[in-house]
């Protein structure tokens, strides 16, 4: 199996791109019919009449990371933790995604690791978090980016680490059509991006093995 292994600084979340006007769902549909026919088949035969709508519906789900908002998924935390404050890891949160240059799948797992500074959170929002932004288009660097900073900016850990290991269709069904190779990508902020001891411990703890 490749890998191709990434080490990013978390980008801003600051979304400044102008409002984009939703299309109609007749709008939509014309477009996926648009589609079959560029794609060499009829639209308008049994198989296909329906596959307009179902097209858009399956868009709706898989897109709507766009009209969720991550920062609220963070927004209750716990600070009864009996004074724990210790790394807090949820490995192996799988995603899918769509890869921005090509939409095709991005198939994957995260890995995310906090240090928390006197509060928590629950931990189905931690993948609530992975799942609003791997349901957009997306690049495997710019989601890892972004888990890794909304997680910093809005519980102010001592550090967050992220991992995510993926393979790319667009690598798979075209182009060089290497199927099985996965890519991996980091980052870290805090005491993880500080202390190569924390670094350490977050990957002995994702192989499994207790750290000392």
């Amino acid at each position: 199996m490749d890998a191709v292994i990434k080490t990013i600084q978390p980008k801003a979340l600051n979304d400044d791109r102008p409002a984009v006007k939703q299309p109609t769902q007749a709008e939509v549909e014309a477009a996926v019919r648009t589609l079959i026919q560029w794609a060499g088949d009829d639209p308008s035969r049994e198989g296909l009449l329906d596959t307009p709508a179902r097209v858009a519906r399956a868009y709706r789900e898989m897109f709507n990371g766009y009209v969720q908002d991550p920062v609220a998924e963070l927004g209750r935390t716990f600070e009864e933790v009996s004074g724990f404050d210790d790394m807090v890891l949820m490995k192996d949160i799988a995603f899918h995604s769509h890869c921005e240059h090509h939409m095709v799948p991005i198939v994957g797992r995260a890995h995310v690791a906090y240090l928390p500074a006197g509060r928590v959170v629950g931990l189905s929002k931690i993948a609530r978090v992975v799942d609003i932004f791997a349901h957009r288009l997306q690049t495997q660097e710019s989601i890892t980016a972004q888990i890794a900073e909304t997680i910093q900016d809005v519980l102010a850990p001592r550090g967050v680490a992220v991992m995510i290991e993926a393979e790319h269709m667009c690598m798979a069904m075209r182009g060089i059509r290497k199927t099985g190779s996965t890519t991996l990508t980091s980052t870290f902020t805090g005491e993880f991006k500080d202390r190569p001891e924390e670094q350490i411990r977050f990957m002995t703890m994702l192989r499994g093995v207790n750290a000392k």
